[in-house]
């Protein structure tokens, strides 16, 4: 696992002016940022990342399009940029970025306790996702999915995705939003 420092906050994400390597935080549960942004196409369908199997939070998970942890003096909205860049090769302009809201997650059914408060950005893409060039130690491969057949499939299969059911049906319920709109 790549080590970075980050800033530590407290339970209600106020900063405590304190800085930790990720792994010490994740040790001691100590709580931190990260940005995620959830790609979604006209067509009604979400991308979803199959984690690489050597993740140390949710490997060989299907999850989050586009995740990473903020780091020290770092902004959400950058470091969301900066990760789909990073993961999948993808050079996102900030004014696409849709922001929706924070997410607080205690996650501890890894190897970890990954408490984190999520950024959450809604990304509209339409492109081809041959262009995407996945990085090889995050990401094993991508797809996206048809809203239904990954509501029904959360139902079903649920410990086949990174987060939590709920949060994920709240995504979809995002972007469904968004579809209608059109």
């Amino acid at each position: 696992m790549a080590d970075e420092l980050i800033d530590i906050v407290d339970e209600n994400n106020n900063p405590l002016g304190i800085q930790k390597m990720k792994f010490e935080a994740f040790e001691k549960g100590l709580w931190h940022r990260a940005s995620h942004i959830w790609i979604y196409n006209p067509k009604g369908e979400m991308l979803l990342q199959l984690r690489a199997k050597s993740k140390l939070v949710n490997p060989d998970k299907w999850d989050v399009s586009v995740g990473g942890h903020i780091g020290a003096g770092g902004e959400p909205l950058t470091t969301a940029v900066r990760e789909a860049g990073e993961e999948l090769g993808l050079q996102v302009d900030p004014k696409d970025l849709e922001f929706i809201k924070i997410v607080k997650v205690e996650d501890d059914k890894n190897k970890v306790r990954d408490n984190e408060f999520l950024y959450v950005y809604l990304l509209k893409f339409d492109g081809n996702i041959k262009i995407l060039k996945l990085q090889e130690e995050e990401v094993q491969k991508v797809g996206f999915f048809k809203l239904n057949e990954l509501e029904e499939d959360l139902q079903s299969k649920p410990e086949k995705y990174g987060h939590d059911r709920s949060y994920l049906l709240e995504m979809i319920a995002e972007v469904r939003k968004r579809i209608s709109k059109r």
